[in-house]
């Protein structure tokens, strides 16, 4: 049963928490808007326009990033507030157990960490879309950083199209989404090519949506015997890749819902793609991060609730030390997996492994 105590506890769980989120994201916006400024003249939008395709999907996308950070850093701020008032103090020396005292801080940890799950799966992916497109719109294109990082990759692109199947286009264009210098695909069995397609030309044919080679030859081998025959319009199967695939775009694995990135690696898979890593562990993120506040609450509560000579000062100091050390894990965890050979499953969740230890050490020691 929920009491006034848990209730008081709850709401200033919440309303702290929601207010350094405010705070740190209203901080963000002024930073973002004063290194964007000139992107934003250039565009030529009205303040209205950019705020709705912009900073509505800009806002979502760096509160998904300090959430759980800013949860704990808020935990440990009121109950260092309470445990400094002697309120802990007279709370367990009315009887109540310590396991009793922490029960609120689980509900509004629950409470908050569902509604973060769901926005996590749904919500923040829209806004992200909303937010990339912009940025490759209006910013990304005019600037020199970006315009070189393109001039680096080629318009010739190589495709796997399933495991013993590889195909290349040459001169790619995404506007026209057509190759115009030329396509080859290539079927190979054991380390001997069984059947190959080229083609002076392979456009997108909108009222098919499918692929549409122009001036091809088509050979196909059975050990010694080679049969060849050319087709001035034929259909291609590229194992449903779309235009939108060919070219990589660096805002695909946040603009993507849970079940429309899971759907995308499962057909990625089944043609064979390599380097999934990186959008395998952005899909086991999205369920670590929301269960991350659970442990970082008990280890905020726990370390709080103790009074200690430093008071507040203190508290906040090892709070901000153990979320930048958390933030440090889960990026070299990250790294580590699209980089390397680390499971993406691992990645995603070695953060909360290890400081559920820690969780688990200092509810141990502390005075109860």
């Amino acid at each position: 049963m929920i009491k006034k105590i848990d209730w008081y506890i709850i709401k200033k769980f919440i309303t702290t928490t929601l207010f350094m989120v405010l705070v740190i994201s209203v901080i963000a916006v002024v930073i973002d808007t004063s290194e964007k400024t000139d992107d934003f003249v250039k565009s030529g939008l009205s303040g209205f326009q950019i705020i709705t395709q912009y900073f509505i999907g800009f806002v979502p996308f760096i509160i998904s990033m300090i959430f759980p950070l800013m949860s704990f850093i808020a935990v440990i701020f009121f109950t260092s507030k309470m445990s400094g008032r002697s309120e802990i103090v007279a709370i367990l020396a009315s009887g109540v157990p310590f396991n009793r005292f922490l029960r609120p801080f689980f509900v509004a940890a629950f409470i908050m960490g569902a509604v973060f799950w769901v926005a996590t799966q749904f919500w923040i992916p829209i806004a992200n879309g909303i937010r990339g497109d912009f940025q490759a719109k209006y910013i990304d294109s005019k600037s020199s950083y970006e315009m070189s990082q393109n001039a680096k990759l080629s318009s010739n692109y190589y495709l796997r199209i399933d495991n013993n199947t590889y195909a290349g286009l040459r001169s790619y264009d995404t506007t026209s989404k057509a190759a115009n210098q030329g396509f080859f695909m290539q079927r190979i069995e054991g380390n001997k090519v069984v059947y190959s397609v080229r083609a002076d030309y392979l456009r997108w044919d909108t009222a098919t949506k499918g692929w549409r080679l122009e001036n091809a030859v088509i050979r196909t081998i059975n050990g010694s015997k080679e049969t060849i025959r050319q087709e001035s319009i034929m259909q291609v199967s590229l194992n449903g890749i779309k235009p939108s695939e060919i070219r990589p775009d660096k805002y695909l694995k946040d603009r993507m819902t849970t079940p429309q990135l899971r759907h995308f690696i499962q057909s990625e898979e089944r043609r064979g793609s390599e380097g999934l890593n990186t959008y395998k562990v952005e899909m086991y993120k999205r369920d670590a991060t929301p269960f991350s506040l659970f442990i970082l609450t008990i280890i905020g509560a726990v370390l709080a609730s103790r009074k200690t000579r430093g008071g507040s000062g203190l508290h906040l100091a090892i709070g901000i030390i153990i979320a930048a050390l958390y933030v440090v894990m889960d990026k070299f965890s990250v790294t580590f997996s699209t980089k390397g050979n680390f499971p993406p499953l691992l990645a995603a969740w070695t953060p909360n492994i290890v400081f559920s230890f820690v969780a688990l050490y200092v509810y141990q020691k502390s005075p109860k």
